[in-house]
């Protein structure tokens, strides 16, 4: 099979989970054990796909290809695997009307633009730190998406509009506890990002956390995120609180790696 077969696929896949938990949202229907069977096998068809595109990306560029739409594409893919795993767990099915699409347009993206920076792996540290810093990365990235389902629920709620939308989605506690459980580990494996590429910079260059945009954005968001997690156990903070912090912390995650990467590439060219 082709790639561009392979992309072609997983793109028709990811758009067919959307399109089947947005037509369940749309009718009010709460995931049936079919629902759940058809949206799993469409999803996991999808990953792979997307997982074998990556993979023959990476053997034929010589690294990992962390330009803007590869890194994109990566973090995409662990986002949409952590979504279908934590799924068969958690009442989180719905997420997938937001994450879906935004996969299939990484597919679509990285498939158009060919990888403009690979970085070839020079030791397990390097490896182990850039796994923690992309699971990191892809819980705090399903806890923004939660923020935003639960926002559009406290807003359909407050102008009474239940509709079939709300009907179909677990309660507001219960979002916000996994939203917040999503942000715990996130944080924890975000601290742990941090501490290994201190740790990394050090060895390679002699200097722990070098200053750039990068670093600094990033240790923004785990003040963030602390002070967020300090706010709910002291103070309960939750509701929109809550989801204006998750944001955020989020905002500042995004700016520190994509907006820097289309910064430099897109608008520098470098």
């Amino acid at each position: 099979m082709t790639n561009s077969a392979l992309n072609f696929l997983a793109i028709v896949f990811y758009v067919t989970v959307a399109a089947l938990l947005l037509r369940r949202l749309a009718r009010g229907e709460a995931a049936t054990p079919t629902h759940r069977a058809l949206s799993l096998g469409a999803g996991v068809a999808a990953v792979a796909l997307h997982a074998i595109i990556l993979y023959a990306g990476q053997a034929s560029a010589g690294g990992i290809n962390l330009s803007i739409t590869g890194a994109f594409a990566l973090v995409a893919w662990l986002v949409a695997s952590m979504y279908l795993l934590v799924s068969l767990w958690r009442p989180i099915d719905n997420l997938g009307i937001l994450i879906m699409p935004l996969a299939a347009l990484t597919v679509l993206l990285d498939w158009l633009r060919p990888p403009q920076a690979t970085v070839a792996l020079t030791s397990p540290l390097q490896a182990l730190h850039i796994v923690v810093a992309l699971v990191a990365y892809s819980l705090l990235c399903l806890a923004a998406v939660q923020s935003v389902m639960l926002l559009i629920q406290d807003r359909k709620l407050k102008h009474k509009h239940p509709g079939g939308f709300l009907r179909a989605l677990p309660s507001m506690q219960t979002m916000e506890s996994i939203m917040f459980q999503m942000i715990g580990l996130g944080f924890i494996l975000l601290t742990a990002t941090l501490a290994s590429g201190a740790v990394f910079s050090e060895q390679v260059s002699g200097t722990a956390f070098k200053l750039t945009h990068h670093i600094v954005l990033a240790a923004l968001a785990w003040v963030v995120y602390g002070v967020l997690l300090l706010g709910r156990w002291r103070f309960g903070w939750r509701g929109r609180t809550a989801v204006r912090w998750t944001l955020g912390g989020f905002a500042l995650l995004l700016l520190g790696y994509f907006g820097t990467k289309f910064v430099l590439e897109i608008i520098l060219h470098r």
